[in-house]
């Protein structure tokens, strides 16, 4: 599992764990949530390239999580992107030359950019419709498997997630940024009025990663939608978490920031025909177990608070 010291490795290496399933995590740092999950971890920068010696001989399945993953800070910062590629490249050639048989890769509902869709179905991707530099590092990794898939024989899947929120999640993103706000009754600035995001909850993305693990065989070498496959405004969001936490927050409307998706709702049939994908949480029920968790951090997360 690369990335697994962030927000979705953390929380499937958990899950492995749990059904003791052999793993091995990697990341550029180590992992502080979980101290399992942090002795499993080797730490390597996937910016360069993999040796053989440097992991074991007898791997399976990689899921590939690791990237930077912040929209607009790609935008502010290329070379951000230019990693998610090059990552992406590494961990494809280690697994072509050490010929594991099978990848995932994660991508992103980013792929889709701006195209007017009411619902996203896998094969609306298009590289004219590309919002980001992020995207782009996305749909070039998407690519580049694709590549390697009909080069080399390389079985993959590529799982397209869409806002994965929960724990571990100690980042400016938006729902973190607006319970962070909300607990200390800080304005809370939304970018795009109408923009509507289809949000899912960490351990609905997680159990989307172990359907295609589990169903591999039969899902292989084709793409996925993992997510809930309904969509809320972001000023809605902030309603439901400014009313939970019983906060006086000042909801602020500011115009949509350069490179953002403004609408997606996801099509998530083929995923729950093929994978056994069925997300368990709703917005609310999500947004109350998140909310919980930070509740118990608070004084931690209030010093990693940034501008969002």
């Amino acid at each position: 599992v690369t990335g697994s010291s962030g927000t979705i490795g953390s929380r499937l290496c958990e899950h492995l764990e749990q059904q003791s399933i052999d793993y091995m995590g990697i990341d550029v740092k180590e992992n502080s949530w979980n101290k399992k999950v942090n002795l499993n971890t080797i730490k390597l920068d996937l910016r360069k390239s993999i040796n053989s010696d440097q992991l074991p001989g007898n791997i399976d399945i990689i899921v590939h999580l690791a990237a930077n993953a912040r929209v607009f800070k790609l935008v502010q910062d290329p070379d951000l992107a230019r990693d998610n590629f090059l990552t992406a490249y590494n961990v494809f050639e280690f697994a072509r030359k050490q010929k594991i048989p099978k990848v995932i890769f994660s991508s992103s509902r980013e792929a889709y950019g701006n195209s007017g869709e009411m619902t996203y179905s896998e094969n609306e991707a298009y590289i004219r419709n590309c919002e980001s530099n992020y995207t782009a590092s996305k749909i070039g990794g998407e690519a580049l498997l694709h590549a390697y898939n009909q080069c080399y024989d390389m079985d993959m899947i590529i799982l397209r997630f869409s806002n994965v929120y929960g724990r571990y999640d100690f980042s400016d993103r938006v729902i973190p940024l607006f319970i962070s706000k909300a607990f200390i009754n800080e304005d809370i600035i939304i970018y795009g009025k109408d923009k509507v995001i289809d949000f899912t909850y960490i351990d609905d993305t997680v159990a989307g990663i172990m359907g295609a693990i589990q169903y591999f065989d039969k899902a292989k070498n084709n793409t996925y939608n993992i997510a809930t496959g309904k969509g809320f405004p972001l000023e809605k969001v902030a309603q439901i978490i400014t009313k939970h936490i019983g906060a006086k927050s000042k909801l602020i409307i500011k115009d949509n920031r350069r490179g953002e998706i403004t609408h997606f709702i996801a099509d998530i049939s083929k995923a729950h025909s093929t994978l056994s994908y069925v997300p368990k949480f709703d917005l609310v029920t999500g947004l109350a177990e998140t909310i919980k968790w930070y509740s118990s951090r608070l004084n931690a997360y209030s010093k990693q608070l940034l501008d969002y």
